[in-house]
């Protein structure tokens, strides 16, 4: 952390910005939500000070890897840099690509995996729920 932006911190200010390098936020493992495969993540904005509004993040699956279906009780992103996977909401299924997003809704059981012979990479990004 930056002299700066601690002293921003402490004085109790907004900091002007966060930078945060993805490098620094790696961590490989199950995938979440049933542990189906193995997966990097990049949990960028965990690198960012509380309170913030939204979570993003970078996801790596494996070929074969899956996020588990899940309900979520916010709207949630999945936006794909490479690969192919099929994203499931609701009993729907739907095959997404490089450059495609899907817009998951509050309230429903989603989860996504890995089709194709690369892993699938993912921009995931939902809204943070104030700490209590």
């Amino acid at each position: 952390m930056s002299i700066i932006f601690a002293l921003l911190l402490a004085g109790n200010q907004t900091a002007p910005m966060v930078v945060v390098d993805e490098a620094d936020t790696v961590q490989e493992g199950p995938a979440p939500h049933g542990k189906i495969g193995q997966s990097t993540a990049w949990r960028i904005s965990d690198a960012v000070p509380s309170p913030r509004s939204f979570e993003f993040r970078k996801r790596q699956l494996h070929v074969g890897a899956a996020i588990g279906i899940h309900p979520i009780d916010h709207d949630e992103i999945y936006y794909v840099l490479s690969g192919t996977g099929t994203v499931h909401s609701d009993g729907e299924e739907r095959e997404l690509r490089s450059g495609m997003a899907a817009w998951l809704y509050s309230g429903a059981s989603v989860g996504i995996r890995q089709t194709g012979d690369v892993p699938l990479v993912l921009i995931i990004a939902y809204p943070n729920r104030p700490q209590r």
